[in-house]
C-alpha cells in the first residue's frame, strides 16, 4: 500500500497499517515542534497528514488508536522543568483552507445551534501567531505560575522566564479572582535577526535560529532564566482558561478587556457578520503580511458570542466554534525593498531580490533570486512592490509575481547594469553556440574583477573539487579580503608563510597588522584548527587530474567534462600544452580538441579562452609549483576491466567515502548511477545495503563488497 493511496480505496487491514504509520509520524513531529522547538516538515505537509488521519478515521470508526492524533495536542512537557496540569486544557484548532471550508464552518455553526437565515450571528478573525502558547495564571490579580502548552493538559512551568517579558504584566487591578490569560510568546522579524546577529558575534561556530518562532521556543524554555531575559521575547493575549467569574459577554469584548488589563492584543482582530466578511479579512491579512513585522501562519475565527461558545463545546481536540484559516503552502507576501547585482566565478550578473523578512515553507526568507535581466523585465519587478514569494523543499526562493494592485504610483523600472558592480568592466550577453543570445550578462574582467576570484577560490576548495576541510566560504572571504589569499597557489604557502611570520592567522590581524574588527568581535583562531587546516591542505597536493581541472572553475567546465579531459590527456601538462596549442582554430590540436567525445566547439573555447588570459597561466604556473597532480591512467588500456561499465555503489564504504569511490570508478572510465537497472553492470554493496542490494539480486547484476571493489581496481590501473 502506498502512503498516498486514496482513503476510499484502503481496506480495513490497509487502513489499520496506516493509521499506525500516522500515528507514529505525527508524534514524532509533534515532539519535534513543541518539545525540541525543531520541526521536521513544514505546517502543510503536517496538516496534511492529520487530515489524511481523520478521514481514515470516519471511515473506519472501529480502527480509531488510543494513541490517535485526532486525540491529541501538542507533546508531552519536557522533563527538564516542574510539570503544570492545566485547570482547562489547551486545545489545538481545526483548520480551513480555502473559502468553502470557511463557508462549510460557518454553516456547521448555524445547524448546530438551530439558527434561521436571518437570525445574526458574528465572529470574530484575527491573525493566528506563529509562536509558542503559554498559560499565564493569575490568583487575587497576582501573577502566580506560567506554563507551556505541553501536550493540552500538563504543561511546562517556566513562570520565571515568562516574568522576563516586558508585555506580560505581574499584578493587576480588577481581575476577578482566578484569571488564566492565554496567548503566544513570539519574536519580531527585527529582534530575530539581532539575536542572530549577536549568536553569531558571540557563539562562533553555533547553530543559528532558523525562524522566529523556534528562537522564541528556544529562549523561553531556557534553564537559565537570565538568558531568557536576554532575548526580546513578546507577547500576544487572544484567550483565557479557567475564570472565577465571566470576564465579557463575547470574545470581542472579552479581548478588549485583556487590552485594557495591560495585555497587548492584536490591533488586526476583527468582528465579522458573514462567512464573506471573514472571508474579505483573511485577504487583508494575507496582503499585510509583509508589514506587520512578525511571523503569522492564518487566520483564526471564533464564534463572539461566548454562551454560544458554549453550547457548541467541543469535539475531540478541537472546538466546534473556532476555526484557523491557514495561509496557502510555501508561499508569502513581502515587500521587495532592493534588487542587488552579485558576480559570480563564470562572471555571470545574478539579480537577487532584497526582502523584508517574511517566513516561507519555516525558513525566515530575506533574499530571493530573480535569475537575469529578462526575468525581471518579464514580471516587470519594480523596486518597492509587493511580491509573491515561494520556496518548494531546498530550492532558492523566487519571486513568482508581483501584486499589481498594490504597486505604489512612481514606481520606476529597474534598469540592469551594463557594466560590472565590483570592477567595473564591461557586462555584456555573449552569442551561443546556436548564435542565440545568451540569457546571462557577464563581466569581462575575468581573474581581474574581485568578485570572480574569490568565487573561483570558493569552488576550487568546495567538495567537488578538491574538497580541502576547513576552507569553507566564510574563511575564504576573510583570507582574500585580507590579501591572506589571492590565487590558488596561496593555499598552498599558507604553513610556510605562517611560520616565516609573513601572515597571522591565529589573531586575525590585517595584513599591516592592525586588527580586523573591534576587540571582542570575533575568537581568535585556535592553535587546534590552524593545524588541522594544515593537515587538510597537505592532503590536497597531488589531486586527481580531473578534480584539478574542475577546480580551475574554467568556463563550462564541470566534473563531467573534467573527467573527459583528464581521460584524453592523461596529465595536467599535455592538457595546457593542447589548449595553448588549440587557440589556432585550424590546428590539430584544436581539431582534436573538439572531436573528444562530448566536449565540443563552446566546452574547447571555454578552455581555450582560459588559457588565453596571461594572468590565468601565472596563476596556474603558481599552483602547480605547489602541487603534483596525479597521472590519469587512460581508459584505452587493454587492462582496464572497469572501463565502459555501469557502476553503482550502495550502503556504507568503510576504506573511502562513496565519493572517492566514484570519482575512482570514474577516472577509470567507468560510468557511476544511482539507481540499479538491468543495464547495471556491477553493484558494489557495503553494510546496509537495502534495497537497490535486492534489486540487483533480482536483475541477476554481479554484485561485489568493498574489497571485491578495491582488487577489481587495482588490476586496472
Amino acid at each position: 500500500m502506498s502512503a498516498n493511496e486514496p482513503v476510499d480505496q484502503l481496506t480495513e487491514e490497509d487502513a489499520k497499517a496506516e493509521l499506525l504509520r500516522l500515528a507514529t509520524t505525527l508524534a514524532d513531529a509533534d515532539k519535534a515542534y513543541h518539545g525540541d522547538d525543531a520541526p521536521v516538515m513544514i505546517d502543510a505537509d503536517y496538516d496534511a497528514l492529520r487530515r489524511r488521519n481523520l478521514l481514515i478515521e470516519e471511515r473506519f470508526p472501529k480502527l480509531v488508536r488510543d494513541d490517535s492524533p485526532s486525540k491529541k495536542v501538542g507533546a508531552p512537557p519536557s522533563t527538564r522543568f516542574e510539570k503544570v496540569t492545566h485547570a482547562a486544557p489547551m486545545l489545538s484548532l481545526d483548520n480551513a483552507f480555502d473559502d468553502g471550508d470557511v463557508q462549510d464552518f460557518v454553516a456547521r455553526v448555524r445547524r448546530f445551534l438551530k439558527l434561521e437565515e436571518g437570525d445574526p450571528l458574528a465572529f470574530t478573525a484575527e491573525p493566528k501567531i506563529d509562536g509558542l502558547s503559554a498559560n499565564l495564571r493569575y490568583e487575587n490579580g497576582v501573577l502566580t505560575v506560567g506554563a507551556t502548552r505541553g501536550d493540552g493538559q500538563v504543561g511546562e512551568n517556566v513562570t520565571g522566564n515568562l516574568l522576563t517579558i516586558g508585555s506580560i504584566p505581574r499584578r493587576i487591578d480588577g481581575a476577578p479572582e482566578i484569571l488564566e490569560v492565554r496567548g503566544e510568546v513570539y519574536m519580531s522579524h527585527t529582534d530575530f535577526e539581532a539575536v542572530n546577529k549577536r549568536r553569531t558575534r558571540e557563539e562562533p561556530g553555533k547553530d543559528l535560529f532558523a525562524n522566529p518562532r523556534n528562537a522564541a521556543a528556544g529562549s523561553l524554555r531556557q534553564l537559565d532564566r537570565a538568558i531568557t531575559a536576554r532575548r526580546p521575547l513578546k507577547f500576544f493575549a487572544y484567550s483565557w482558561g479557567e475564570v472565577s467569574a465571566p470576564i465579557a459577554p463575547t470574545q470581542f469584548e472579552a479581548i478588549a478587556q485583556l487590552s485594557e488589563w495591560g495585555f497587548a492584543t492584536n490591533a488586526l482582530t476583527r468582528r465579522c457578520e458573514t462567512a464573506e466578511e471573514l472571508i474579505a479579512h483573511y485577504q487583508y491579512i494575507d496582503k499585510s503580511r509583509a508589514t506587520l513585522g512578525y511571523d503569522i501562519d492564518g487566520v483564526v475565527y471564533k464564534v463572539d458570542r461566548l454562551d454560544y461558545q458554549g453550547r457548541l463545546g467541543f469535539v475531540s481536540r478541537a472546538p466546534r466554534w473556532a476555526v484557523a484559516h491557514k495561509f496557502a503552502a510555501e508561499q508569502a507576501i513581502t515587500v521587495l525593498d532592493g534588487i542587488d547585482i552579485q558576480v559570480g566565478r563564470t562572471g555571470a550578473l545574478t539579480p537577487v531580490a532584497r526582502l523584508k523578512p517574511v517566513t516561507v515553507g519555516g525558513v525566515v526568507v530575506s533574499n530571493a533570486t530573480l535569475h537575469n535581466q529578462d526575468e525581471i523585465e518579464r514580471k516587470d519587478v519594480r523596486i518597492g512592490d509587493h511580491v509573491v514569494v515561494q520556496r518548494a523543499g531546498d530550492v532558492i526562493p523566487q519571486i513568482v509575481r508581483v501584486v499589481m494592485e498594490e504597486r505604489k504610483k512612481g514606481a520606476r523600472r529597474f534598469v540592469f547594469p551594463q557594466a560590472c558592480p565590483v570592477c567595473g568592466s564591461a557586462a555584456l550577453r555573449e552569442e551561443n553556440a546556436k548564435g542565440e543570445i545568451d540569457v546571462v550578462r557577464r563581466c569581462t574582467g575575468g581573474l581581474t574583477c574581485d568578485a570572480q576570484a574569490a568565487e573561483r577560490l570558493k569552488h576550487f576548495v568546495s567538495r567537488k573539487a578538491l574538497d580541502i576541510d576547513g576552507l569553507g566560504t566564510k574563511q575564504i572571504d576573510d583570507f582574500f579580503n585580507r590579501d591572506i589569499i589571492r590565487e590558488p597557489g596561496d593555499i598552498f604557502t599558507l604553513k610556510t608563510r605562517q611560520a616565516a611570520g609573513e601572515i597571522d592567522l591565529y589573531t586575525y590581524k590585517m595584513k599591516d597588522g592592525e586588527p580586523q574588527l573591534k576587540d571582542g568581535e570575533r575568537q581568535p583562531t585556535n592553535l587546534k584548527s590552524i593545524n588541522n587546516l594544515f593537515t587538510a591542505i597537505d592532503a590536497r597536493r597531488t589531486p586527481p587530474l580531473d578534480r584539478l581541472i574542475n577546480a580551475l572553475g574554467i568556463r563550462h567546465i564541470g566534473e563531467t567534462n573534467a573527467r573527459l579531459f583528464a581521460q584524453h590527456y592523461c596529465t595536467f601538462d599535455a592538457f595546457q600544452r593542447a589548449a595553448i596549442a588549440a587557440q589556432d582554430s585550424d590546428s590539430a590540436d584544436y581539431q582534436q580538441m573538439i572531436d573528444i567525445d562530448g566536449v565540443g566547439a563552446l566546452v574547447a573555447k571555454g578552455v581555450i579562452d582560459f588559457f588565453r588570459e596571461h594572468h590565468n597561466r601565472h596563476a596556474v604556473g603558481q599552483l602547480l609549483a605547489q602541487i603534483d597532480p596525479q597521472e590519469m591512467k587512460s581508459t584505452a588500456s587493454a587492462d582496464n576491466v572497469v572501463a565502459g561499465k555501469i557502476i553503482v555503489f550502495t550502503g556504507t564504504l568503510e576504506t573511502m567515502t562513496r565519493d572517492e569511490a566514484k570519482a575512482q570508478a570514474q577516472s577509470l572510465g567507468a560510468k557511476v548511477s544511482g539507481s540499479v537497472s538491468g543495464k547495471t553492470d556491477i553493484l558494489v554493496a557495503g553494510p546496509g545495503a537495502g534495497s537497490k542490494l535486492k534489486k540487483a539480486e533480482g536483475l541477476g547484476v554481479k554484485v561485489l563488497n568493498e574489497a571485491d571493489w578495491v582488487a577489481l581496481v587495482e588490476t586496472s590501473l
